[in-house]
């Protein structure tokens, strides 16, 4: 029998919030696992692996999902290629609807410059919510420390436009825990970590950071924008 049969996926989701809430990491992959079977899937933007590593080590051949908007650096593409051939995962590409030429017949060029929301929206926003109409949970690796948006992220919560159990597992985690964890397991990250970047997205739209920026400020740097959609 399935979780949908049982009963309330958002029940479920607001009493593991609280059940796992000083669980460790992979404990509450091992929990989604458990529950969820093969309608759990973990979500990746390729800034680094620790994540999709965790899940691989609670469910072998889980599915890793990475969005490829187009836009995105060669070193990401890279790390997910990295990704795909080392970890025990089964990785899904998913792409917008559009080519990058396309939308800009449509839209104009440069849209991400314009019209950053819609851009986002069109590149990331709908081909994920199209990616996941398959799963009743996935998982991301949003962290609490990241930014004031992230600061409240609940380890397992209940994602109400998508309707579906959304688990963090590694919403309490610091940075210093993220890179005990990559030096542990030898986990992959993206090159451009090492180089200025701290949050990785869409090559337009991403900067380098300076000392005492928060790690979400090369993101849409200049404009009131912080997050792209995917988790607001």
């Amino acid at each position: 029998m399935t979780v949908t049969e049982t009963g309330d996926l958002r029940e479920l989701a607001e009493r593991a919030g609280r059940e796992l809430e000083d669980a460790p990491a992979l404990a509450v992959l091992s929990w989604a696992a458990e529950t969820f079977g093969g309608r759990f899937c973990v979500t990746s933007s390729m800034e680094d692996a620790v994540v999709a590593h965790l899940a691989s080590r609670a469910f072998p051949g889980v599915d890793v999902v990475f969005l490829d908007t187009g836009y995105h650096f060669p070193e990401t593409i890279g790390t997910r290629d990295a990704v795909e051939a080392v970890m025990d995962v089964n990785l899904i590409t998913l792409t917008p609807r559009q080519s990058v030429a396309e939308q800009d017949a449509e839209h104009g060029p440069r849209l991400h410059d314009r019209d950053p929301d819609l851009c986002c929206a069109l590149r990331k926003v709908r081909p994920l919510e199209e990616g996941l109409s398959g799963y009743d949970a996935w998982a991301t690796g949003l962290r609490r420390d990241e930014s004031p948006t992230r600061a409240n992220t609940p380890v397992v919560g209940w994602d109400e436009r998508r309707r579906k159990v959304k688990v963090a597992p590694i919403a309490r985690w610091t940075q210093d825990d993220v890179d005990a964890y990559v030096a542990e397991h030898g986990v992959l990250t993206n090159p451009l970590l090492m180089d200025g970047y701290a949050s990785v997205g869409c090559a337009p739209c991403t900067r380098r950071v300076a000392a005492g920026e928060d790690a979400r400020s090369g993101r849409w740097a200049g404009r009131a924008k912080t997050e792209c959609g995917l988790h607001g």
